[in-house]
């Protein structure tokens, strides 16, 4: 089983698998530990990764980069409108008004969904894993930034299904790194003590995100969360472009915005630039050949004018750190320390920036670009069977409140209630207890629309059905289950209607009969018998919290509420009864209701299955065009491979008239190479190659014969001298071939015999042939010949002698004690030990 964690960053992403060894970064084909988050198509195929990077300023309209912030929104967005001016290729609206990239594929247009794009190049990092793993992967862990909200998050788990994956969880970054730091610290207090409180602090490509976490052994609890999602490094990068633009426009006279190419190659020099000046403070030149109109052009920058450049984006860095101590309600001497990840973090003014703010010196333990994949990877090793973790327990937060209204009946208000507040703990089970005669529908949205970096604030709406009343008319009892899972997506996860049923005397079912019948696979255990709202974490079993007489402006009366406060709410418990009435017995049922979900943006079904179809196919196409370049290349080696032996050490090994054939062949292929040859099928080029290999082989195979034969003839009759020596020495009476009989002495003459005609005749027969003629003996023969005569006269040649016994050991035997050697004798006195006996010498050891 695989063992995998994904960082799909916003311009690189990384890859952590785990071994036996530990957690590991996983390199790709070019031997890059990051791989680029770009997918550009083509007449044949796509590419993925540092490849299509590389065809980004060529190709631009079709090469799709900087899409992770596109997840989940339609294209009306604003902030799709945004980006958009800022793209090279062409964001569409879909059909369902998701926001797509329409590219030329196939020499065709098509549209791709930015969960196909994303699909795109998680099938490249499954494919990088499973090379480095030599096995298939399938569980994963991927990694999203914290203010990613439901539909952004349903989009990514989409876009895994669509690859071929099965992800586990979705895991916050800040997370992802916290794990990473605390899983492997030794000095963290006990359960019992006040814990270690850390910021952790990733501001990447695209975002700024900050979070407070606890520590204590085994366990890792998010206190808050807060973030800028439009602060990263390409931020920066972007006041050095305009920064440039406008000194290119006044010295060169250059409109470097109505140049693509122009535009993408200033924006990756930038980058470069920012990335020199974190490290001098001297001034960079930046200089670029041929950028517009074949002329180069030339700037310089230090760091000093770098931060007065973007003083406004440095000044930001400390909002979401105010923020995020006062929803944790710490202060700065509560911290322990602050590590800080990602990039854009390498700038110097930042760096200052952080440090300023909390009083202390960052730190820097966790590598900077892998702390989140590492961290994924380490959570998909806790929830995966197939490795021994220690036990460590994580406790993320709600980065936004969330809040559930319902319909009402008759002509009362509209119901609203906080479900999660901000920075609650996740992931978390609410159980909501309505009275009901009739379906009704539920609507989770998030309650501070202003915090949200998304312009919808609607989750989805949860339509609970065949809700009925009970056998008396009155309203039934519907509980309903909320939850925000471990992917921090909220839902309706469940819905059962208690109903009340009359108990007959005669009757054998017992409640819980009634119950394990009435029950459906969507119902849910009363959690408790009271009236209140109930509240449980994953795992835990907390006490229950009663809201009873504590209303708030936007609470309903939660069951338990006084009931005489608002005799015709919804929730109301019905405590009315006859004065002297006999209560019949009764018996409750709890009978599960369906549940139809309504989700903001959701992917349908069919489109799912359509868009894995579709990548499917393009899996096999990419599969299908890399053979066919791999069968042009081989063909292309082999023409210069044989062209470059021709003229060197093969030209003895093939007569004039052949070697005329053969070059005329090669001249011939090479032309059609670049010619029509271009572009063909693959079992054209594996035809192409099997006429040069035709020629070609034959010609090789007679070069290696007469390279190997010498040495092999060497070989065999430096043995056959030695086996002579042996057989003479015996008929001499050597004494070291004394033991060896007569007859198996007679088997290695017969075969020393045997073997020396033979290489003098293949010899003989070798000697009289051209080197341009096929061989009379091939160096496989004389190998097999070899070994035939070693397996003869080497059984016979080192027989071993026999054992001579000395006086001593005969006069043993002939007295009747047993000779054993001394190892022997006190092995057996120290297992004679063991097992209680008594010593030899008589004395007991006990």
């Amino acid at each position: 089983m695989s063992v995998v964690g994904f960082d799909v960053g916003f311009q690189n992403s990384y890859i952590a698998v785990a071994r036996g060894g530990g957690i590991e970064t996983v390199t790709n084909e070019f031997t890059d530990r990051c791989t680029p988050a770009v997918v550009s198509f083509g007449p044949k195929n796509r590419t993925i990764g540092n490849a299509a990077k590389n065809q980004l300023i060529t190709n631009a309209k079709n090469t799709v980069f900087s899409f992770k912030r596109l997840h989940g929104r339609s294209f009306q967005d604003p902030i799709i409108q945004s980006e958009r001016a800022n793209l090279p290729y062409e964001l569409v609206p879909m059909q369902d008004d998701r926001v797509g990239a329409k590219v030329m594929y196939m020499d065709e247009e098509h549209q791709f969904s930015i969960e196909q794009v994303s699909a795109m190049l998680l099938t490249k990092m499954k494919e990088v894993a499973e090379a480095n793993l030599q096995k298939k992967v399938l569980d994963c862990v991927i990694s999203i930034p914290s203010f990613f909200t439901d539909a952004e998050r349903r989009s990514v788990l989409d876009a895994a299904q669509i690859a071929g994956l099965n992800c586990l969880k979705l895991m916050n970054d800040t997370t992802a790194v916290a794990l990473n730091y605390g899983i492997y610290k030794q000095d963290l207090p006990p359960p019992e003590e006040k814990p270690k409180n850390v910021v952790f602090v990733d501001m990447g490509h695209s975002a700024f995100q900050v979070s407070v976490c606890a520590f204590n052994k085994g366990k890792l609890k998010m206190l808050a969360t807060a973030f800028d999602p439009y602060l990263g490094g390409r931020d920066f990068d972007q006041r050095l472009v305009e920064h440039f633009c406008a000194e290119f426009k006044s010295r060169y006279k250059l409109d470097v915005k109505s140049r693509v190419r122009a535009l993408l190659r200033l924006q990756q020099e930038c980058e470069k630039l920012k990335k020199l000046m974190s490290s001098n403070s001297t001034d960079i030149p930046l200089n670029i050949e041929c950028f517009m109109d074949d002329k180069d052009v030339s700037g310089k920058m230090n760091r000093a004018q770098f931060e007065e450049l973007c003083a406004d984006l440095i000044e930001r860095v400390t909002v979401p750190l105010v923020a995020v101590m006062e929803q944790a309600q710490l202060q700065l001497a509560d911290i322990t320390a602050v590590e800080i990840v990602g990039g854009a973090t390498r700038i110097p003014a930042v760096k200052v920036k952080i440090a300023k703010f909390f009083g202390k010196e960052v730190s820097t333990t966790l590598n900077a670009d892998e702390a989140v994949a590492r961290g994924c990877a380490l959570q998909c090793a806790i929830l995966s069977p197939a490795f021994k973790v220690r036990e460590f327990s994580i406790t993320d937060v709600m980065p936004f409140p969330v809040s559930l209204s319902w319909s009402s009946e008759a002509d009362e208000p509209k119901g609203c209630h906080e479900v999660f507040c901000k920075n609650h703990a996740s992931p978390f089970s609410k159980v909501i207890t309505f009275y009901r005669k009739s379906p009704f529908v539920l609507e989770a949205f998030y309650s501070d629309p202003a915090s949200l970096p998304y312009p919808e604030a609607k989750i989805g709406e949860f339509s609970v059905q065949n809700v009925s009343p009970q056998e008396d008319g009155e309203r039934s009892k519907v509980k309903v289950k909320v939850r925000v899972n471990a992917n921090g997506i909220v839902s309706v996860c469940s819905a059962a209607m208690l109903h009340k049923v009359k108990a007959e005397d005669h009757k054998a079912n017992t409640i819980e009969d009634m119950l394990e019948e009435g029950n459906s696979q969507d119902g849910v255990d009363d959690l408790d018998g009271q009236d209140k709202t109930h509240e449980k974490k994953d795992g835990d079993t907390l006490p229950s919290v009663d809201t009873e007489n504590q209303p708030t402006p936007q609470s309903p009366p939660i069951d338990g509420e006084n009931s005489h406060s608002n005799p015709e709410s919804n929730l109301e418990l019905n405590t009315h009864h006859p004065p002297d009435a006999k209560k019949p017995k009764m018996k409750v049922m709890h009978v599960g209701l369906p549940i139809e979900a309504k989700l903001t943006h959701q992917l349908g079904k069919d489109h799912l299955n359509l868009f894995t179809e579709q990548e499917g196919k393009m899996i096999m196409q990419d599969k299908l065009e890399k053979e066919r370049n791999n069968a042009k290349n081989a063909l292309e080696e082999n023409v210069y491979y044989f062209r470059h032996k021709l003229e060197g050490p093969y030209q003895m090994y093939l007569t004039s008239e052949d070697q005329g054939k053969f070059t005329e062949l090669l001249t011939l292929t090479e032309n059609w190479l670049y010619d029509e040859g271009d572009d063909q099928e693959k079992q054209v080029y594996l035809d192409k190659l099997a006429e040069i290999q035709k020629l070609g082989l034959p010609v090789q195979e007679r070069y290696q014969e007469a390279e190997w034969r010498p040495k092999l003839f060497e070989e065999i009759k430096s043995k056959l001298q030695t086996y002579m020596k042996i057989t003479e020495e015996f008929k001499n009476g050597d004494e070291h071939y004394t033991h060896i009989d007569a007859q198996d002495m007679e088997k290695v003459t017969r075969c020393v015999k045997d073997t020396q005609e033979w290489v003098a005749n293949a010899s003989n027969a070798q000697d009289r042939l051209r080197l341009d003629q096929d061989p009379a003996v091939r160096s496989s023969e004389i190998r097999g010949k070899l070994q035939e005569l070693e397996n003869v006269c080497e059984l016979v040649v080192n027989k071993p002698k026999p054992r001579v016994e000395s006086p001593a050991e005969e006069s043993m035997q002939t007295e009747g004690v047993n000779y054993k050697k001394a190892e022997d004798v006190a092995v057996e006195e120290e297992v004679g030990l063991q097992n209680g006996e008594k010593s030899t010498t008589g004395m007991d050891l006990d």
